[in-house]
This record gives structure tokens, sequence and C-alpha cells, in this order.
């Protein structure tokens, strides 16, 4: 069993860009999934937007990013979140209770399209986590 927690970035419309940069900064390999791929579009002009991507660069740099639909808030300055993911779901969900205890959760700590149990939370200082527990494949 294991957990790690990581940068998550935002970016509006450019994701793909911004990784590819940082990609030629860091090496490494990128991996890049859309909303189409995720069934996750809400509306068509979505589709080809970066719904999950992560770098792992040289060194043990490792963070991810996303495209924020037009639909949501974005605030460059502001957008980041902590990411805690790995498979033990006991550790995870008990830090995503205690994180969203006295904060606000903006998505429940459930199962996701992309088969695993996903949450999100902004505690009571204002930070953003995303919760992310490997799902059983294979």
């Amino acid at each position: 069993m294991s957990v790690q927690l990581n940068p998550y970035l935002s970016f509006r419309d450019n994701t793909r860009t911004a990784m590819e940069f940082y990609r030629s900064v860091f090496g490494g390999e990128l991996s890049i999934s859309t909303f189409k791929e995720f069934q996750a579009s809400t509306d068509p002009s979505e589709d080809d937007l970066v719904m999950h991507s992560q770098l792992e660069g040289e060194h043990g740099v490792v963070f991810m990013a996303s495209d924020t639909p037009t639909r949501m808030e974005y605030k460059p300055g502001t957008n980041f979140s902590m990411s805690l993911s790995g498979d033990d779901e006991p550790v995870l969900r008990g830090w995503f209770d205690k994180l969203a205890d006295g904060g606000t959760v903006t998505m429940p700590l459930e199962k996701a399209p992309w088969g695993d149990t996903f949450g999100m939370c902004i505690d009571r200082f204002g930070v953003n986590w995303l919760v992310n527990v490997s799902g059983q494949h294979g």
C-alpha cells in the first residue's frame, strides 16, 4: 500500500501546451487524457480539453494538470491543488474526511468514471485537495 502527494495545476484551455513545455524542461514521460476519453464532456467544445495529465519527470519531479471548463471558475494565481493518490483506501478516506472537516466537500469521495474512487474538498484554510484511491485493476 502506498500514498503520494503531488501538486495539481489548473489551466484554461492550454494544459496540453503547458505540460508539453514542462516536459521540455523536466524531461520524462507525459500522459494526457481528454474529457471525451472519459465521457465527461457536458459540451462538445470540451471534448479535446485535458481532463487529466501527469508528468513523471526526471529526478523525482511528478505533477499533474487539467483544463478548467468554462462553466467552472478559473483564477490564475490560485490555479493549483494538492493531490493525494494511492491504493491505501482507509488512509486516504480518513485524510479526506479530516481535510473536509470544517471545510467544504466539492465532490464526494466516490466511484469515478475511470474506475477509481475520487473526491475533492476545500479545507478550512482554503486549500483545494484532490483525493484519488486507485481501483482494483486486474
